[in-house]
């Protein structure tokens, strides 16, 4: 049944995209506006929102000011300083938006208050929907902006149980969640941020693991008593890789048909050590210089590489080298897992690895490159 458009609502859920349901949806529509804490939230509504809403992520503001003056955007998911960006550039019309969605407003920084009143001040005739975990704190918020509000559902706060954690970006949830995994294989792990009542349930089985971002942090210290869980870092990854790339060259030596590599080399081994050629040859396969200006040439077959589209291209002054620059420093791709890169006036199509396709989805998508904020997703042709 369709929520009542006419009246501001507040519904009451943990801070998870993951978890927004049918109830949600219903009390929004293609013609809304949904108001966040920051771009990767905004990607997340996006991900989210129903395919008949054509939700569109605000993440670059030129792209964004274009798609919804050529009405190409649906619902508009974004964090309020962008939002308010595009009211400037006469994009973004909030006069005529019918319901403005508010995400867990608790949540939000003290930094982004002035922007957020300045949004709903833009369509004060609109319908509030707040989702909240905790609406007494929102007591004066509630009151200014979504005043006599009907609250839906609710959250019986409190400390359920003892529980471990680890704080991640949202880009590397995913890669957190298999981290655990492999730490504590035996670890009662929360896939989504649990309930109360769900956190309690899954106590009877273990000590919970939960992965959270720093803004519902809060929420998870309201619900269990809670105790860190050390999980991998930068450096710790990087060993990882080196371990495997070490492992790979061992097989190929075992292997023993590198001849031809040895006579082209004999001559450089006269005048340095064969480690410090054998070091040099690795630097070189790392450079990004490697790559030339044109499309990236490499001699595998079409169907051995999987295409992300990067809303990164021409128009932004850049090219190849970014790209492959972009993949091995911020992703930890190695060159061998990047194929040819197709470089058009407003995107790129880049090849890679099909076994790190998800890794570069999740890892490109807001880093700057030239300047701009990065977008990434697998290509659909």
């Amino acid at each position: 049944m369709k929520a009542e458009r006419s009246r501001h609502v507040v519904l009451v859920t943990p801070p998870d995209v993951g978890r927004v349901g049918s109830e949600v949806w219903d009390s929004v529509g293609p013609t809304s506006v949904v108001v966040c804490a920051d771009y990767e939230q905004a990607a997340e509504w996006a991900a989210a929102a129903p395919a008949e809403y054509r939700a569109h992520a605000v993440t670059g503001l030129t792209r964004s000011a274009a798609l919804i003056k050529e009405g190409r955007a649906g619902l508009v998911a974004g964090a309020p300083a962008d939002l308010n960006a595009l009211v400037a550039r006469s994009a973004l019309k909030l006069a005529s938006v019918d319901t403005i969605l508010i995400a867990w407003p608790e949540t939000f920084p003290e930094t982004l208050s002035e922007s957020l009143d300045a949004v709903l001040a833009e369509a004060p005739e609109a319908r509030r929907v707040v989702l909240s975990w905790n609406p007494p704190a929102l007591g004066d918020f509630l009151e200014r902006h979504a005043r006599r509000a009907e609250f839906r559902g609710s959250l019986a706060l409190g400390v359920v149980c003892e529980a471990r954690y680890a704080v991640v970006s949202r880009s590397r949830r995913e890669a957190a969640l298999r981290e655990v995994r492999n730490l504590a294989p035996d670890a009662t792990l929360c896939k989504e941020l649990p309930t109360p009542e769900e956190l309690a349930t899954l106590a009877k089985t273990g000590q919970p693991v939960v992965v959270v971002t720093a803004s519902q942090l809060p929420y998870l210290q309201a619900i269990a008593t809670l105790t860190p869980i050390q999980l991998p870092g930068a450096t710790d990854r990087a060993q990882d890789r080196n371990a495997a790339l070490r492992e790979r060259i061992a097989d190929r030596l075992k292997r023993g048909d590198v001849d031809a590599e040895l006579a082209l080399l004999e001559p450089l081994f006269e005048k340095w050590d064969p480690a410090e050629v054998a070091a040099a040859l690795l630097a070189l396969s790392r450079q990004p210089s490697a790559v030339s200006d044109a499309e990236t040439d490499v001699a595998a077959a079409p169907d051995q590489w999987a295409k992300v589209f990067v809303n990164v291209g021409k128009k932004d002054r850049a090219g190849p080298k970014d790209l492959v620059g972009a993949l091995i420093k911020e992703v930890g791709l190695e060159k061998g897992q990047i194929g040819r890169i197709d470089m058009r006036d407003s995107f790129a199509l880049v090849e890679v690895s099909p076994a790190v396709v998800e890794t570069v989805v999740r890892r490109t998508t807001g880093l700057m490159i030239r300047g701009k904020r990065v977008t990434a997703k697998v290509d659909q042709g």
